[in-house]
């Protein structure tokens, strides 16, 4: 089977719709799941109490369910028992932000643990106030030490967004199987997502690398 630029040219629009739909579900997913996240690596830090256990239980079981578990529980399950109705995209939405937010937690809780404690210590002893204390000394430190697991962590949201095809979200990979249910033409269409996502994640697997290449030279020096 030849490859036929025309087939993409024809749904170019229908396609370049669905990598909006991506970007805009990744977008709402991220931020969702940073405040989750940021919400569960403080509850975590507490090191004990009510907070601390839901905190770690939220950790703990959503980074061992497969994103597609969750994301069809979300959409099938949580409507009828909570009584919610919920569209596929925000469904989809809120399984991303859930699985991911688990993740970013231990993310942020990795880089304030980072911190060398001294450093904490002497800002205690200067009677610094919490809030200054987190904004000069833990959270830059914590920010750059975090920076390359925390965008790893986007691109595997990146790539588990096209599990959202499983219940008809509009993004790229579901448009692209209907385009090729349609035309019985499923090379084009999906060569083009397979390039798209290559396009957006390889750049931000290039920095991840960089940057830890950059800590393992800070560690040996």
């Amino acid at each position: 089977m030849e490859f036929d630029v025309h087939v993409l040219r024809q749904y170019a629009p229908a396609l370049l719709a669905g990598f909006v739909t991506t970007l805009g579900v990744v977008v709402a997913s991220l931020l969702l799941a940073v405040v989750l996240g940021l919400l569960a690596c403080l509850g975590s830090l507490r090191g004990h109490g009510a907070v601390f256990r839901v905190s770690r239980w939220y950790v703990d079981f959503f980074r061992v369910v497969p994103d597609v578990v969750l994301i069809f529980w979300v959409y099938f399950c949580l409507p009828p028992v909570f009584g919610l109705r919920l569209s596929a995209t925000t469904s989809g939405v809120l399984a991303l932000a859930l699985g991911t937010g688990a993740f970013l937690a231990e993310v942020f809780r990795a880089g304030v643990l980072a911190i060398p404690r001294g450093q904490i210590e002497a800002a205690l002893a200067l009677g610094i106030p919490a809030v200054e204390r987190w904004r000069q000394v833990i959270l830059p430190q914590a920010v750059r030490r975090m920076m390359p697991a925390f965008v790893n962590t986007v691109t595997d949201l990146l790539k588990h967004s096209s599990l959202l095809a499983g219940i008809t979200v509009g993004e790229m990979t579901y448009v692209a199987y209907t385009i090729g249910a349609q035309t019985f033409r499923y090379v084009e269409p999906l060569t083009a997502v397979a390039i798209a996502y290559f396009a957006v994640i390889f750049p931000l697997s290039l920095y991840v690398r960089r940057a830890e290449g950059h800590a393992v030279r800070r560690t040996g020096q």
